[in-house]
């Protein structure tokens, strides 16, 4: 069978995001069960449309939740991101870039509801947890992906496993928030401080470049 291209142009990627913010609302205010209908109508297009840019709900429904972990890396922590290859003082420029992430992550509300939709989903839905891995974290989180192959490529880290390593730095720093936002409590600001720099450090100590032996 024939696989029809994404639709694709200016007017074709407004649409796309206008079906992405319509289900991202809809899924969070009536569960991954709410009608592909209520969907398109709330984007203002129709079904077939909104099955041109996805195929299945199940899609569309890893692309908003892609979405909503990539959103604390847009504005001011995708330029703090993509800065440290040039910070003179790598750590600092590290540790500040994911204070300002973290930060992000902390202020979502919607970031936790919709990891805890998943949880919900996915003894119904397992086609969900296969679509989500098959994009693979480097496809999930570009901003993290392209930071850390720049420093690798400058030689200022030193990451075999891209793939690897953005999961540990997930793990470092955004994870915790996720865990204890999924049981309807949070980490305090000097823990969470903490968390960073430590973190930072932990990242930083493995995937540092070797030290040349003194001549």
């Amino acid at each position: 069978m024939d696989i029809k291209p994404r639709p694709a142009g200016p007017r074709a990627e407004a649409k796309r995001q206008a079906i992405v913010k319509a289900a991202r609302e809809a899924f969070l205010r009536d569960g991954f069960g709410v009608g592909m209908d209520t969907i398109a109508a709330g984007a203002g297009v129709s079904k077939v449309t909104v099955y041109n840019h996805f195929g299945s709900k199940e899609a569309l429904f890893t692309a908003v939740i892609a979405g909503a972990l990539d959103e604390p890396l847009g504005g001011a922590s995708a330029t703090a991101l993509a800065a440290l290859a040039d910070a003179p003082d790598l750590r600092a420029a590290f540790v500040e870039a994911a204070r300002t992430w973290v930060a992000s992550v902390r202020g979502n509300a919607d970031v936790i509801a919709l990891r805890n939709l998943v949880a919900t989903e996915l003894h119904r839905f397992p086609e969900i947890a296969q679509a989500w891995q098959g994009h693979g974290p480097e496809g999930h989180h570009p901003a993290v992906a392209e930071a850390l192959r720049e420093l690798a490529g400058r030689g200022r880290l030193v990451v075999p496993d891209l793939e690897t390593a953005i999961i540990q730095l997930y793990a470092l720093l955004v994870f915790p928030h996720l865990v204890f936002g999924s049981y309807g409590t949070t980490i305090d600001d000097a823990a969470t401080d903490r968390l960073i720099t430590h973190g930072v450090d932990m990242f930083l100590g493995y995937y540092a470049p070797p030290v040349p032996p003194d001549a």
